[in-house]
């Protein structure tokens, strides 16, 4: 194996490539599940909005309308888990279960006609002066746009969270839903909203993987990425802080087995393929995740 071909500033630009459609439907589950509700629809969420921004870029040349499509396409594919939770009461795990199937069967039949066909290119931000530095700037600073708007919505979500009345009423109603529902605010619009931003997120996640990292669509090209989201919300302790740590090491050690592959690592391939969930799985094992919000996946109705 011949490491010094590896090329170690072009990995860790990679890296943040890689943890960008993590970043982008974990961000939205925290917010999901700090509002009360466990989602475990993520990935039918995200192979949703991959094939609904593939659909839409493709049919109007415009990636960022994609991107909006894919927005879309999460949250109403989010709607109907929340009409099924909040509304008719269904168990919060079994209907995200049946989500995720939902979904890889939705896309797979949305994207028959649409296997082979390139998307249009979405080009790199290379920011004045900042892009020009030595060693910091290809890998910080010579992005997409998606790049910087995932880690812009963390940050927003991050504020909002701690800043806000609306944050801090969300908050509320994750930690002791009838307690809020007692002082008069409405929960069960709390979650749908909450529900419906964890939607548009995943599915802004799914179609980075469509129109960005592998600009064309495949069935299933999600391939695990909204259950690494879910996995990362733990680890994260239901922090944004700590989401973008635990998405980078998975964004890290993604580029670094292709990298070891590509470099002829005397490892078979598939145990390579294995590392990024491996290293999650020990990550989750190792670390003590924080406090989940009280109502985690408890059911609201208002005549109790």
């Amino acid at each position: 194996m011949d490491l010094s071909s590896i090329n170690w500033i072009l990995l860790l630009a990679s890296l943040m490539v890689a943890a960008t459609p993590i970043i982008l439907a974990a961000i939205g589950e925290l917010v999901v599940e700090r509002a009360g509700v466990l989602n475990l629809g993520v990935e039918g969420m995200m192979i949703t909005g991959a094939i609904c921004g593939f659909v839409v870029a493709v049919n109007t040349g415009s990636p960022w309308l994609g991107f909006l499509g894919a927005a879309v396409g999460g949250a109403l594919v989010s709607l109907v888990f929340g009409f099924l939770t909040q509304f008719l009461l269904s168990n919060q795990v079994a209907t995200g279960l049946a989500l995720t199937l939902f979904g890889l069967g939705l896309s797979a039949l949305m994207g028959q006609g649409y296997i082979g066909i390139k998307a249009p290119a979405f080009p790199d931000w290379h920011i004045p002066l900042l892009g020009d530095l030595p060693v910091i700037g290809p890998i910080i600073f010579q992005h997409d746009p998606m790049v910087y708007i995932g880690l812009f919505i963390v940050a927003g979500v991050w504020a909002f969270l701690k800043y806000s009345r609306a944050g801090l009423i969300l908050r509320a109603v994750g930690e002791n839903h009838e307690a809020a529902h007692a002082l008069g605010y409405h929960v069960v619009r709390v979650r749908m909203l909450a529900i419906m931003f964890g939607g548009a997120c995943a599915g802004l996640g799914g179609a980075y993987l469509s129109l960005v990292r592998v600009p064309q669509w495949t069935e299933g090209m999600t391939a695990g990425a909204g259950w690494i989201a879910l996995a990362i919300v733990v680890f994260a302790s239901w922090r944004p802080g700590r989401l973008l740590l635990g998405a980078y090491l998975f964004g890290g050690v993604t580029v670094l087995q292709l990298n070891l592959q590509a470099a002829g690592a005397e490892v078979g391939v598939e145990y390579l393929s294995m590392a990024p969930y491996l290293a999650t799985i020990a990550v989750l094992v190792i670390m003590r995740a924080g406090r989940a919000p009280g109502s985690l996946g408890q059911s609201f109705h208002a005549s109790r």
